[in-house]
């Protein structure tokens, strides 16, 4: 009989990496989702910290609002351009064989270049931040032979130690995001006609 062929042993060795595989990229696919989508926004930080102050006087509530839009700016700002940075430098690692400061050089690259579209459209800004994330997606579906567990450990590992060789470079780097972020945002509120820190 047909149904001899078929075991529940047989079905449980054969289902489970598939299984392994689906959870994976539904995990990986909704992590850059939402990495994406956030790094693309033209107004990253939701929090609108000039909202919590005594709005009775009028002069201190624009010079309070426009203070903690700064602290947004210079405070938060650095810790997610760090946070994407790393991430997108991780991903080149995986797909280049380029030296770790040459990755670098992309990955910050990359960056301010989705930062500076989000504000022409962030339809085009989300485009080309997902384009190394899920172009490494495709790599691995095709070539999976490529990618092995130490390979992966390595470059993981040697990360840390790349980035405390390259400092020096990396610190011009955020230096030139940072101000260039805050260049457009001052930008988009004169062009908006809006003060730096105001609702609109």
């Amino acid at each position: 009989m047909v149904l001899e062929h078929f075991s529940i042993s047989d079905a449980y060795a054969v289902l489970k990496l598939l299984v392994v595989f689906i959870a994976g990229m539904v995990i990986y696919s909704i992590f850059i989702f939402k990495f994406y989508k956030f790094l693309a926004r033209k107004d990253i930080f939701k929090l609108k910290l000039y909202t919590y102050y005594n709005k009775s006087q009028l002069l201190l509530e624009k010079m309070f609002g426009g203070i903690l839009y700064v602290l947004e700016y210079l405070l938060l700002f650095p810790i997610f351009t760090f946070f994407w940075f790393i991430v997108l430098a991780v991903l080149f690692s995986f797909l280049s064989k380029n030296t770790a400061g040459i990755n670098f050089m992309i990955s910050m690259a990359l960056v301010a270049s989705v930062r500076v579209t989000s504000y022409y459209t962030e339809n085009l800004s989300q485009d080309l931040a997902k384009m190394i994330p899920f172009a490494l997606l495709g790599v691995f579906l095709v070539d999976i032979g490529k990618f092995t567990v130490q390979g992966a450990l390595q470059v993981v590992t040697s990360t840390p130690s790349n980035l405390a060789q390259n400092w020096i470079q990396l610190s011009y780097y955020f230096a030139f995001v940072i101000i260039m972020e805050f260049i457009l945002r001052i930008y988009d509120s004169v062009r908006r006609g809006v003060a730096p820190g105001q609702k609109v």
